[in-house]
């Protein structure tokens, strides 16, 4: 565990927080310095803008009229020799800024995370937009759902789905399931935050394996699955090439390995009408299409795409 993983752990204890301060003058001295340095690297400026607001709780009003530079003192959730040092590790080591402040915002939910799971992406949202509108389009058959519904979320890292299908389908039970210890760790902090720790159950394991009680039963299954080939994971960028988890990145020689063991296991899991919904690369909308109608399971095959316009989520239903 790095120096910066749990820092927002230790000082949100009432025990052991400390009263941390900097003066308005200083702090605005020190921001402008860091977007000028955030420009020279290539780096959003806007990151050490989310910073502050996230560690010295400051909005985006204060910061565009820049109001705090009169305070005479502005209270920090760590000294402001920490502060200094966290964005060093931005600019020097193109850590990404969620992991040094410890959150992520995604949907209506500020989630934590920590260098063991994946950052969870505005892209992804869509998934939960795209499971509600498959269950509730009449043109589609999907079959009235038991009277206790049971969604899977595959992969599950910080809880992102797995907290989205909660609220989105308030009367199911969702089992999130992940390879990772650590990254299961990080999903129940959040799903205790939002108090939905009594909806979605959490197994380790590896995709469907433990849920071997549930074949036939559930409604859904919805995964962000790793689907980068292995060989391009190296020129991603450092942030995530150098700091994100390549477990939850890395899907094989042609990325699709993830995506043919969901393809093949989830029609014995999947109750009749149900839903397969996952995420992909640009580029692997024939590919994946062709799994899914060569698996013979499937019915209404969908391609669906991001906010950016690109094919990124395949959506089919159980026959």
């Amino acid at each position: 565990m790095t120096d910066f993983d749990n820092f927002s752990d230790k000082f949100s204890s009432p025990l052991l927080r400390r009263e941390f301060v900097v003066s308005g003058q200083v702090l605005w001295e020190w921001w402008q310095t860091a977007r000028q340095e955030a420009n020279t690297r290539s780096i959003p400026s806007t990151d050490v803008d989310w910073l502050l607001q996230e560690l010295a709780g400051l909005d985006r009003l204060a910061l565009r009229l820049e109001t705090f530079k009169a305070q005479p003192q502005v209270q920090l959730k760590i000294s402001f020799v920490e502060l200094q040092k966290l964005w060093q590790k931005r600019i020097q080591e193109r850590v990404p800024v969620q992991y040094l402040a410890g959150v992520a915002p995604w949907r209506q939910f500020r989630l934590k995370v920590s260098p063991a799971v994946l950052i969870p992406r505005p892209e992804t949202e869509v998934l939960i937009d795209l499971a509600i509108a498959a269950t509730t389009n009449p043109n589609i058959q999907f079959l009235p759902p038991p009277p206790l519904p049971h969604w899977a979320d595959l992969g599950t890292g910080s809880g992102t789905i797995a907290l989205g299908l909660a609220d989105a389908f308030p009367q199911a039970t969702i089992h999130a399931v992940d390879y990772s210890q650590e990254a299961l760790a990080i999903a129940q902090l959040n799903a205790e935050t939002y108090h939905l720790q009594d909806r979605i159950h959490f197994y380790q394991g590896s995709w469907l394996q433990p849920l071997e009680h549930l074949k036939g039963h559930l409604s859904g299954i919805v995964s962000n699955p790793p689907y980068i080939p292995s060989d391009l994971i190296s020129e991603l960028q450092p942030e995530v090439a150098q700091h994100e988890p390549h477990l939850a990145l890395d899907g094989g020689f042609d990325g699709l390995d993830c995506i043919r063991h969901l393809v093949a296991t989830a029609p014995a899991y999947l109750q009749p009408g149900g839903i397969l919904l996952f995420e992909m690369m640009a580029g692997q909308a024939i590919a994946v299409t062709d799994l899914l109608q060569q698996q013979g399971s499937y019915h209404s095959i969908q391609i669906h795409p991001d906010l950016a316009g690109i094919d990124r989520f395949a959506l089919a239903f159980r026959k």
